[in-house]
């Protein structure tokens, strides 16, 4: 089996040659269709999240259709289509539990382009329910140009919440496209001036930031939130977690992937709320370029790698 990895922690990802894997019981074997690039697949590869064995494959998202399936599996059958979240996805096959986070993919969707959905889609699925954010209120989203960025504009906006979306570089088309109300360039413009000034003077009802692993950065975008608001951040800039000592309560989201989740997701998609934008696909042997830059943050949606 050809898949793409490293054979020690931190090392360059290269094309392996490894055995096939097999469905144990109440496993389930996916010959994958692609898999899909986000920006933690290199932090997994040098071990921040704890050490696997070696040689460890890249990747934790795909789509693709059941190969086979292990003794006691009853939800899936062979040639069934589904994606979700694994170990290992930058191979021509991935083993999954039955009952982890793996469904039946979307059908509005081909199916490699499924594989774009799980992890930025969750987290902005996710982000959404935690922030309990409603028809009305104002959304400021620090770094919506990238995957999990244009998954919560569209869903945000699907939910008549007003977005207003920051980005690096003139997005204005593509987001709103996406349902953004308005697109700031950080690069040219002031963000906190078109916030205060031109939009919202008493502040945002709610703050996604994506970018900001800075707890001062995240202070600083923080301020443009009224009081009684809600800040979130994904980088884990948070200093108050959860106390409303500024007036704005702090949210330090970490997504947990689950198979409820992508159900939700996967009806998001049918139902039309969420288009998914791929912006390159590549096949495995471009993979550990492709995957260098996202992490390098120079994503413009999702990438995808075919094996």
């Amino acid at each position: 089996m050809r898949a793409v990895g490293v054979k020690d922690y931190g090392a360059t990802p290269e094309l392996l040659d490894l055995p096939k894997p097999a469905a144990g019981p109440g496993q389930v074997l996916v010959r994958v269709e692609a898999a899909g690039v986000n920006p933690v697949d290199l932090a997994i590869a040098a071990g921040a999240f704890g050490r696997p064995p070696l040689p460890l494959i890249l990747g934790v998202d795909f789509a693709g259709r059941v190969e086979n399936v292990g003794s006691g599996v009853t939800r899936y059958s062979p040639g069934d289509p589904v994606f979700g979240r694994a170990a290992g996805t930058y191979a021509e096959y991935v083993v999954v539990d039955e009952t982890g986070p793996v469904v039946a993919a979307p059908d509005a969707v081909e199916l490699k382009t499924a594989a774009a959905l799980p992890t930025a889609g969750m987290t902005a699925l996710g982000i959404l329910d935690a922030a309990e954010v409603r028809g009305g209120e104002s959304l400021l989203l620090i770094g919506a140009a990238g995957g999990v960025g244009t998954f919560l504009t569209q869903l945000a906006a699907a939910r008549d919440a007003r977005v207003l979306a920051v980005t690096r570089g003139d997005e204005r088309v593509r987001l709103g496209l996406f349902g953004a109300a308005v697109t700031v360039d950080a690069t040219t413009q002031d963000v906190a001036r078109q916030v205060r000034d031109e939009q919202y003077p008493q502040g945002v009802d709610v703050l996604v930031d994506l970018v900001s692993a800075d707890p001062e950065a995240f202070e600083a975008n923080k301020s443009m939130v009224h009081d009684g608001g809600v800040a979130v951040s994904t980088r884990g800039a948070t200093r108050e977690h959860g106390k409303v000592q500024s007036g704005v309560e702090e949210l330090a989201f970490v997504v947990r992937p689950s198979a409820e989740l992508l159900t939700a997701l996967a009806k998001e998609v049918d139902g039309g709320s969420l288009r998914v934008f791929v912006e390159a696909e590549v096949p495995l042997a471009e993979a550990a370029g492709a995957v260098a830059r996202v992490a390098g943050g120079g994503a413009r949606g999702k990438t995808i790698v075919k094996p």
